[in-house]
């Protein structure tokens, strides 16, 4: 949502830079007027559109993430019940967000009461294209809709001009374009484009109806009527005719020869500004290197929060003797502070049990969130929590900082049992054989790991190497496009061979791929767990992609 803002104002910009730098000055205000109210539009609309011939060309890549397990928990996991779900429950960044939008709708509200007092104190007069509203010991001069204002102490010889002046807003719908960035500015509070934006359109009306009624009025005394300053009404979105921040802006205007038609090809200038923009929202993130039969492999290596030598830390956890315990049950405590359970989900009576991993980032925020769940319903509910996550201090391997990707099971129960309250989920041997790599004692031993002071990552990175080595892209899934992820899961036996190989994908050409590279492990030294031999399961999610 930040980033869709963010892109939403910075083009926002790029679109008022150009009108100011090449359009401005012109006197085509009905095209300016277009321009104005079609890049705002624009801008709101572009950060959705992504042009699949503007993508960025994306080499085929893996990530490989080895201590991912769909269903088996690489950290602590939580149970959430309907009897803990929140009623009403707002982050601090949301409450100043909704607060601001409040304040201005109420301001908006107040500005709407103002002109509504005006007409009710008013003496109305109607006519054939408008209603004439005369305000009482006042000089005012506006629109509003099909109303026009005048205030009684307005000379009556000068009635006949600004009426026509005010027409010309009426005929033209132009309180629309008010109202609409006036909306804009209730959602958009924050934006200062936004106040810009209108501003630029209030002075456009003003230069298309002085450019009107200047036609079949005398433009010397139509100059000679501007240049009096009279009282104004503070209201944001109304046509004021008297308006002294104006007057001298029209003035110059109403003086200014028309402009040439050639200029008009200064409006050619937003293609090519709009086509970087398309660039920009279309592209996707950029990898390369490795050269190999015209298809380039990268290899995004992540350190698994299990290993990793200096593990994230929480806010609130900067001081405490075990960060890794700390970070875990702060955790627990943000799922379940923010855990809401979805009306939809109690109401179809769904629940389950959701697995989500997201990745912490080399700058501590949160990104690459994935989960797996029963129900969309549910997996929403999940991404909004993890979204809440606060900032992080990154974690660091060999005094780098890196990227620590985590993942956590959350359930969802329906029941209000006592035993479906939120508590800690954490790994039970149940004498299967088979123990997760994240909790084994000994992790299996990668041959030239022997005498590795941490054989966890040694195994990781000999993985990583193993698969570097050997892939390559099925030329028949590359002539057919074929691309996609697949995620492979092996059990590595008690007595180190490789077994029971899954794995899930698009197509099976990319499958029989990974499968061939798995089938390459060399013989291992099998884990063992409370000093006996066990079974681990593995994982590794491949991802390939053609330029």
């Amino acid at each position: 949502m930040i980033q869709f803002i963010l892109e939403c104002m910075a083009f926002q910009l790029l679109f008022l830079i150009v009108y100011d730098l090449f359009l401005k000055r012109e006197t085509f205000f009905q095209w300016n007027r277009a321009y104005l109210m079609g890049t705002f539009v624009l801008s709101l609309l572009l950060p959705w559109i992504k042009i699949e011939a503007f993508k960025t060309t994306v080499s085929p890549e893996y990530f490989i993430y080895p201590e991912y397990l769909w269903g088996m928990d690489m950290s602590e996991g939580v149970i959430v019940a309907t009897k803990n779900s929140p009623s009403f429950d707002l982050s601090a960044t949301e409450i100043i967000f909704y607060g601001g939008m409040l304040i201005a709708a109420l301001l908006f509200v107040y500005k709407l009461f103002q002109i509504n007092r005006l007409k009710r104190h008013g003496e109305i007069c109607y006519f054939k294209d408008f209603t004439r509203v005369l305000v009482r010991n006042s000089n005012i001069a506006f629109s509003f809709f099909r109303s026009i204002f005048l205030g009684d102490q307005v000379l009556e010889k000068e009635h006949q001009s600004i009426i026509q002046h005010e027409l010309v807003h009426i005929e033209q719908r132009h309180t629309w374009d008010l109202l609409f960035f006036e909306l804009m500015r209730i959602i958009g509070w924050f934006n200062p484009l936004v106040y810009v934006y209108q501003n630029r359109v209030s002075e456009l009306h003003e230069f298309i109806a002085d450019a009107k009624v200047a036609k079949t009025h005398k433009a010397e005394q139509y100059q000679l009527l501007l240049s009096q300053v009279f009282q104004t009404q503070h209201i944001s979105f109304i046509n004021q005719f008297f308006k002294s921040s104006l007057v001298k802006k029209r003035i110059v205007m109403l003086q200014k020869s028309k402009s040439k038609k050639v200029w008009q090809l200064k409006y050619l200038s937003i293609i090519p500004l709009i086509l970087g923009i398309l660039v920009y929202t279309s592209c996707e993130e950029d990898s390369s290197i490795a050269d190999k039969e015209n298809v380039k492999l990268k290899s995004s290596i992540d350190v698994p929060f299990a290993s990793i030598e200096v593990v994230p830390v929480f806010p609130g956890c900067e001081g405490s003797v075990n960060p890794r315990d700390c970070f875990n049950k702060k955790i627990q405590k943000h799922i379940s502070k923010n855990f809401r359970y979805p009306e939809e989900a109690q109401e179809k009576g769904i629940q389950g049990r959701v697995n989500v991993m997201f990745t912490i980032q080399e700058d501590g925020s949160i990104g690459n969130v994935r989960m797996r769940g029963p129900d969309k319903v549910l997996e929403d509910e999940v991404a909004r929590i993890i979204s809440l996550l606060p900032q992080m201090t990154a974690g660091q391997e060999n005094g780098k900082k890196v990227r620590v990707p985590f993942s956590i099971p959350i359930t969802f129960k329906l029941e209000g049992s006592e035993e479906n309250a939120v508590q800690p989920q954490t790994f039970k041997y149940d004498g299967s054989g088979y123990v997760p790599f994240a909790v084994v004692d000994e992790v299996p031993v990668f041959p030239g790991c022997e005498e590795a002071t941490d054989p966890r990552t040694c195994f990781n990175e000999k993985i990583q190497r193993h698969i570097g080595k050997n892939f390559r892209y099925p030329e028949e899934a590359q002539e057919k496009g074929i691309q996609g992820r697949v995620n492979v899961m092996f059990t590595i036996q008690e007595d180190g061979s490789i077994g029971n190989v899954r794995m899930r994908g698009p197509d099976k050409l990319l499958e029989d791929e990974a499968a061939r590279i798995i089938s390459l492990l060399p013989q291992m030294a099998g884990g063992t767990y409370q000093g006996k031999p066990v079974s681990v399961p593995f994982s590794i999610p491949i991802t390939f992609k053609l330029q």
